[in-house]
This record gives C-alpha cells, sequence and structure tokens, in this order.
C-alpha cells in the first residue's frame, strides 16, 4: 500500500467508508419498512441501484477531495491549510448527511417515501410543523442522538485520516499521475452514473417493479436534490390546446371553443319541483381517512363500524380517489374541483393561484360556515377559503370553549360538538364544511374521552398485516369512527337532521400495504394513499346503494349540488357522480392521480390504472379493480387511451390553475 500515494488512499478509504454508512441506512430501511413477500431478484435490483445512486454522492465528496488535494497548497497531509479544508469538507458532508438521514426516515416512516423537495412547504407553516414534530417525536431525544452519532462517525473519520497520514509513498511521480487520472475517471463515472449516453437519472429507480423498491433504491441525497428540478409553476399553452377537444368531450361542455379555451358548463336544477325545499349541507372533510383500514373493506380489526353502519344506509363510492396526496392539496381539490399539481409548494400557497371559482358559492341564499379544529393558516387555507366563498364564516381554535389538545387545535369530538351547537342556531339553510384533524400524528385521544372510548393493544404483527403501524396510529383511527357517532346520534335530535345531506370525504389516504383484499397496484404503486371512503348520507332523501364507479375527490361538489336540486356554474374538472351513473353506470368516469413526491402521474378509467413518471419516459399499465378478475384483453389500446387522458388532464390541470379565477 505504500506505492499508493497519501492523498488518493485517503479518498479510497473515505469513500469505503461512505459506501458501507449509506449500505447500512438502506439496510435499516428494508428491515423497518419492507412489505411481506418483498424478497427475491427485485430486492438484488433495489440494491443494486442503490450502490449506483450511492456512488453519485460519493464521488462528488471524493472528486472535491481529489481537486483541492492536488492544489501543492491545499494538500491534506503536507499543510495545515491542506488538512483542515478536508477535514472542514468531511465536517460539512457528514452534518448533512446525519440531516438528511435523519429526516429521511421520518419521512419515510410516515409517507412510505424518501425525503424530496415537497417538504420544503413545511417551513412555510413552520410554527405548525415544528409543534406537530415537537408532540409526535421525541425531539431531545432524537437530536442528542444526531450529536452522538456524529462525534462517533467524525472520530472515525479522523482515525482513518491519522492512519494514512503515516504512511510514505515510495512510488514515481509517473505513477502518482496515472493513479490521479484513474480516480479521476472513477469518480466521474459514479457521478455520471452508468456507461453510455444520458446519466443515471432519479426517476430509473421507478423502473423496478414497486413503489418501495424504488424508494428502497433511493437515498435521501438522490431524491431530494432531484426533486428541486420541478419546482416552477408553468402551462404550455399549444398543449392546452392540443388535449382540448378530449377534455371537451369528457366534461361535457355545451360550446367548445379552442380559441377561448372556456371549461364552462352551466348546469340546471334536476327538478323544478322544491317541495323539498333547500336541503342544508354538511361537509365532512377526514383526515387520512384510508380504505383499506377500515371496516368497509373488510379490514379484520373492524376500526370503522358506525361509519360501515352509516355506509349501508347512504349512498356510498367505494371506488373513490384522492387526485394528490396531503390534507392542503385534498382542501383544494374538494373546494376548488382541481388537482393540486404543484410540486415544491401546495396551490393554496401560491399567490398566483389563490383566487378561484368554487361551486360552493352557487348555494345561493346558505348561509357558509367552516369549521377547523386548529388554524386555518396552515398551507395559507384561510386566503383559499375566504378569498373565494361569499360570505364564509370561519370558527377555529380561538372560536371555541373546548380547550386545546395539541398543535391540531381541539380534539375532533369537541369540534363537532362546537360545530352542532352553531349549526342549530341558523335560522336559514347552512353549508357547512368540518375537517378533523385527530387521525393524524400526534394522534392525541382526550383523557376525558377515555371513559366511553376504550383503547386496544395488539401486537407489532398484527398491526402491520392489517395496514397500522402502532396501536397510537390504531386507537386515532378508530377514535375518528368514534367521533363520527357522537356526531351523527347527537344530529339525530336536531331539527336540522331531516333536512340536511351530509358528506363524508377522505382528504387522502396513507400509504401502506393493502393486503390480499386489493389489487398489487394499491400497495405496489401507492394507490393506497389516494383510496378514500366517499359517502353521501341523508336518510328519507337519498336511497342506500353502494356503487363501484370510480369516482374522485373533485367530483364532490358537482354531485352535492346535483342531490340538493341546485342550479350551478361549473368551470373546472368534477362531474355529478349520480348524474353520470344514470347515463352510463359510471363507465366513463376517470380519477387523475398525480403525485408530487415520486414525480409520477396517471388515471385510473374502469379496471385500470395508468401511471407514468412527469417526462413521459416510464409508463405502466395495471389491474386496479378489486372486484373482478383481471383481462388483459387491449392492453395495448387501453395504455394509449391512459397516456392521452393524462397527458390532457395534467396540461389542462396546469393551465386553469391560473385561469379557474372567480366571477366579479
Amino acid at each position: 500500500m505504500q506505492r499508493i500515494p497519501r492523498l488518493f488512499r485517503w479518498i479510497v478509504s473515505v469513500a469505503l467508508f461512505f459506501f458501507v454508512l449509506m449500505l447500512l441506512m438502506r439496510m435499516i430501511t428494508f428491515i423497518y419498512f419492507a412489505p411481506p413477500g418483498i424478497w427475491g431478484a427485485g430486492l438484488a435490483k433495489s440494491f443494486l441501484l442503490g450502490f449506483r445512486y450511492d456512488a453519485r454522492e460519493v464521488g462528488i465528496l471524493c472528486l472535491l477531495l481529489l481537486i483541492t488535494g492536488s492544489i501543492p497548497p491545499l494538500h491534506p497531509f503536507s499543510t495545515r491549510a491542506g488538512k483542515a479544508l478536508t477535514l472542514s469538507l468531511l465536517f460539512i458532508f457528514l452534518c448533512g448527511f446525519i440531516v438528511l438521514y435523519v429526516f429521511d426516515f421520518l419521512h419515510f416512516r410516515y409517507l412510505l417515501q424518501r425525503l424530496n423537495a415537497s417538504a420544503l412547504s413545511l417551513l412555510e407553516d413552520a410554527r405548525i410543523s415544528g409543534g406537530m414534530v415537537w408532540q409526535t417525536y421525541p425531539v431531545i431525544r432524537i437530536l442528542l442522538g444526531m450529536v452522538l452519532v456524529f462525534i462517533i462517525l467524525f472520530w472515525c473519520l479522523r482515525f482513518l485520516y491519522k492512519k494514512t497520514e503515516r504512511v510514505v509513498y515510495r512510488g514515481s511521480k509517473r505513477r502518482r499521475v496515472v493513479l490521479g487520472l484513474v480516480v479521476f475517471f472513477v469518480c466521474a463515472l459514479g457521478i455520471f452514473g452508468r456507461l453510455g449516453q444520458f446519466p443515471l437519472r432519479w426517476s430509473d429507480a421507478f423502473d423496478l417493479g414497486s413503489d418501495f423498491q424504488a424508494n428502497l433504491a433511493l437515498n435521501p441525497f438522490q431524491s431530494f436534490f432531484s426533486s428541486l428540478a420541478f419546482r416552477s409553476s408553468s402551462f404550455n399553452i399549444a398543449a392546452v390546446k392540443k388535449e382540448y377537444p378530449v377534455m371537451a368531450t369528457y366534461l361535457g361542455i355545451q360550446t367548445p371553443d379552442t380559441a377561448t379555451l372556456s371549461y364552462e358548463r352551466t348546469i340546471p336544477a334536476a327538478r323544478a319541483d322544491t317541495i323539498m325545499g333547500k336541503p342544508n349541507i354538511v361537509m365532512v372533510i377526514c383526515e387520512s381517512f384510508s380504505a383499506y383500514k377500515s371496516s368497509m373493506w373488510g379490514n379484520p380489526l373492524n376500526t370503522t363500524p358506525y361509519f360501515d353502519s352509516l355506509c349501508k344506509q347512504g349512498l356510498f363510492f367505494d371506488n373513490c380517489f384522492t387526485p394528490s396526496y396531503g390534507t392542503a392539496r385534498g382542501v383544494w381539490a374538494s373546494v376548488t374541483g382541481m388537482t393540486d399539481v404543484e410540486v415544491n409548494k401546495t396551490a393554496s400557497r401560491n399567490p398566483a393561484m389563490v383566487d378561484q371559482h368554487t361551486i360552493i358559492n352557487d348555494f345561493i341564499g346558505y348561509k357558509k360556515l367552516y369549521f377547523l379544529g386548529g388554524s386555518t393558516s396552515w398551507a395559507n387555507i384561510r386566503g383559499l377559503l375566504s378569498n373565494n366563498i361569499n360570505g364564509l364564516r370561519i370558527y377555529e381554535q380561538e372560536d371555541y370553549a373546548s380547550p386545546k389538545i395539541d398543535v391540531w387545535g381541539i380534539s375532533d369530538r369537541n369540534l363537532f360538538k362546537e360545530a352542532s351547537s352553531i349549526l342549530q342556531k341558523q335560522e336559514k339553510p347552512f353549508f357547512a364544511v368540518i375537517q378533523t384533524a385527530d387521525n393524524h400524528r400526534p394522534y392525541t385521544i382526550p383523557a376525558e374521552d377515555l371513559k366511553e372510548f376504550k383503547k386496544i393493544s395488539l401486537s407489532p404483527d398484527d398491526l402491520k398485516k392489517n395496514g397500522f403501524e402502532s396501536n397510537d396510529e390504531l386507537n386515532a383511527f378508530r377514535f375518528t369512527d368514534f367521533c363520527f357517532r357522537s356526531f351523527i346520534e347527537s344530529a339525530k335530535k336536531e331539527p336540522w337532521f331531516n333536512n340536511t345531506i351530509f358528506m363524508f370525504v377522505g382528504d387522502h389516504g396513507i400509504n401502506g400495504n393493502a393486503g390480499t383484499e386489493f389489487p398489487n397496484a394499491w400497495s405496489d404503486f401507492g394507490l393506497t394513499r389516494n383510496h378514500v371512503p366517499l359517502l353521501f348520507y341523508a336518510p328519507g332523501r337519498i336511497v342506500p346503494q353502494r356503487l363501484h364507479c370510480v369516482a374522485s375527490q373533485v367530483d364532490v361538489l358537482p354531485t352535492l349540488a346535483g342531490l340538493a336540486n341546485i342550479p350551478y356554474t361549473n368551470t373546472s374538472f368534477g362531474r355529478d357522480l349520480v348524474k353520470q351513473f344514470s347515463v352510463d353506470s359510471g363507465r366513463s368516469n376517470i380519477a387523475f392521480i398525480f403525485d408530487a413526491n415520486n414525480q409520477d402521474m396517471g388515471v385510473i378509467k374502469g379496471s385500470w390504472y395508468y401511471t407514468r413518471n412527469q417526462k413521459g419516459s416510464q409508463e405502466k399499465l395495471l389491474w386496479a379493480d378489486f372486484n373482478h378478475v383481471e383481462n388483459p384483453a387491449n392492453k395495448d389500446s387501453l395504455t394509449a387511451a391512459g397516456r392521452e387522458y393524462t397527458r390532457a388532464f395534467f396540461e389542462t390541470t396546469r393551465y386553469l390553475l391560473q385561469h379557474n379565477k372567480k366571477k366579479p
């Protein structure tokens, strides 16, 4: 080894050190998060591709060490300045390494996705985000652990440095030059990622066969910094005009015009009579109401028996999807009828997009109310709501007598109680939105409710195989059902109940293993984070029925307006699900899916889920019907149709986000 110069030996030692460390991190990720049955050739491919991604970060660091060390005054073993610079570079890299991997682990633990640039949006609500983190995680212990790990790892690097420093090089100058070129080209190859015309890309991971395998291959450096490239809001007017005929046909635009790009359609009341009067509307947006965790699809833990009973008494859509993941995106889709396709921030945070038309304003003569246990300053939801819903009265935590229990404000049960007390005082029809929050970390259940609500405790194996990661999460999910029961049973005693349409929809689902009751696409490609219950409940007004046609969160307002016999103007994407079912049994319904984390998008239509990455270079057609046997017939034509609809929805959405302004 004495014939290898100290600089090159040092670079190799540093490279091996970080390769081992990153392999260890990937193994921890696998052990902690791996779904059942993941063993096989796909796993080996994930680790091999992961090594190539790791080589990019290690190559960048080693190239910096090579370049600086090749400058005589900055040689790490010949000058004090060189030693200080080398150790400083390692100090900075190691700090970034530990911070990124810790945040990545917590991010993965919640979303089963690598840390990406969309997490930067949390900084815009730092107080609320910080409060949630403080109440959910042992922050002090985590910070102390990070400091301890840093001290140990930096000591190891200094040990390697001192060991290398004692080596005496006895080779020729020519050998030094040749070895320097070899190290340079190895670093360059590691950074480029492959032998070929095009470099290794972030999106290459999603050819591996499932979201978990892709995320296992990635590291937080790759996923975070690659996703920074998708940070601008724009649209392609030529693409919008090209796709306009497709969208005009799907949306039923009465007078399509490619020149003006009008998406407006006026929907008259379905019935001329008003015998039943104007019904009240209570729209409940349910935090993290993931379908596969609930009772309606037969989860063995029977987490939501009361809501299941409501679904049997109402109009229940069991194949409903949210277009994006995240509460702010869910509220956006529910209120505007559009998918939030912003990446590194949500549309509600974009000043250029906050002015939006909403069908809620067509409920003329209604008192508009919005109830949230916490603060609507989060994600600028207040701006979205108050700027666009005429005469809206927002109730937040400071408006209630109930005590605040955590960062999300008052408990959901108290939120429903507070809302009920206000609704019973209304003297004219009301349109009320109630947004829940308790089914979210830190999963707080008030002590005052533990007399009626009984927690349960299951083994880690029982929790994992049924879709839960902890007893806290399980009990919070069950507590949501308890709150629904408390609310509806109380409302039944009020005079306004019999003239009210209740609508429940999840703001989003939660990524996880849906088991054998759902197609593989649910677990392997993340549909669990979009699949949510959608229920319209109004005994005596709505005939109980369970429908399996595809539905989307953007459809809720047109459907509510149709059920309430309200004429309205629609300028975005939603369709009246009930009306469409009477036309074609919902066979033409499409749910557009946009994943800001993995940078992919697609559509669900009928029995199929088409998905591709944003650049369109990778696409898949997956079976997405959990009630039937897969039929691969016409796969090529279905893929072509999925590609066309995905392009049409995406390009039109980008345009409408900035051209769906409310009328004066």
